[in-house]
């Protein structure tokens, strides 16, 4: 009770931000981490609250990469960043996370401009009101905003490392995730009945992704803290906006309810601040494996707290990204 009304009046936490902050308030003071040019990567950045925290990082001096299945979109968010930020660097790369072949061929096209890699934000999502498979016959949303951002995550790891300790600078990576993820119960998250859209309902497959990219964050903090590596990894839940996955519950309740509930919602600015506090604040320098809300740390559920949890999901991807890539170069 005291989270929502603190929500509902916009009250700061400790961090001195709160659910009214912006991006661009967030990241006023965020001069001192940036001593050296940055490079940030940031998927699903052609629209939303991606397009919000491309455009915020840029207008900090950060060159901004941006992965995006739609190019034409994608250029457009560049031109009015450019606009806003004429010195800003942007470049656009195509990937389509649903797709572990388009995500090997845009890690091979981003290595190769060999580029640093100081910021990795796993912001792409899709939500999908009916089943759908992807090429490599995985359900779609699972597939889009999890598995392959895990992928994405284990090719890019390595360049994160290597630029941290190049430059001193530490990396960051920050997973977007959702409050709904609390809504997965362990009965209800069973990787293979995930795998094949197993009595598929839209929005509890959403749910188990968002799950699995905190349980994804908890894993790697895990592995990168036994590496001594200097990289972090957080899940951020940006709060509720009306982005495009929230217009795809499409129908005449949904829309009822976003007018009734107008006041409640954040703006797209409001929305990426959470991720943009996360990815430039030296107040989450030394934070890893955390799960941030309304730019403050904040609590997930039991279940995504729980680390052999995390461990085993981590298992089970990884097993079954070698099968299908090794089976891709048969």
């Amino acid at each position: 009770m005291k989270a929502t009304l603190r929500y509902l009046a916009g009250m700061a936490g400790p961090s001195g931000f709160g659910s009214n902050s912006t991006a661009e308030q967030v990241t006023e003071d965020s001069s001192c981490f940036l001593s050296s040019p940055l490079t940030a990567l940031i998927t699903g950045a052609s629209s939303g609250i991606g397009a919000e925290t491309a455009r915020v990082l840029a207008k900090r001096g950060v060159r901004v990469v941006i992965a995006a299945r739609d190019l034409k979109k994608a250029r457009e968010v560049k031109r009015n960043i450019q606009k806003e930020s004429p010195k800003a660097e942007v470049v656009l790369l195509e990937i389509d996370l649903s797709s572990f072949g388009s995500v090997q061929r845009f890690c091979s096209e981003f290595l190769a401009l060999e580029l640093p890699l100081n910021i990795l934000i796993n912001n792409a999502g899709i939500f999908c009101q009916n089943l759908e498979f992807s090429e490599d016959k995985i359900e779609t949303t699972f597939a889009t905003n999890y598995l392959g951002h895990f992928l994405l995550t284990e090719i890019l790891l390595d360049k994160m490392i290597e630029t941290a300790e190049k430059t001193g600078i530490q990396g960051r990576i920050i997973n977007v995730s959702s409050v709904i993820h609390s809504w997965v119960k362990k009965d209800g998250f069973r990787f293979n009945d995930i795998l094949s859209g197993k009595k598929y309902n839209g929005t509890r497959a959403y749910a188990q992704s968002k799950l699995a990219n905190i349980l994804h964050a908890k894993e790697i903090a895990k592995q990168l803290k036994a590496r001594n590596a200097r990289v972090t990894i957080n899940a951020v839940h940006p709060g509720i906006v009306k982005t495009g996955i929230i217009r795809a519950h499409k129908g005449l309740l949904t829309d009822s309810l976003f007018f009734i509930a107008s006041k409640l919602l954040k703006t797209t600015s409001q929305g990426a601040a959470t991720t943009c506090y996360v990815a430039l604040s030296s107040k989450t320098e030394v934070i890893s494996g955390k799960y941030f809300a309304d730019c403050n740390e904040s609590k997930c559920s039991s279940l995504a707290n729980d680390e052999s949890e995390a461990q085993k999901l981590w298992n089970n991807t990884h097993a079954l990204l070698l099968k299908r890539l090794r089976q891709a170069t048969i």
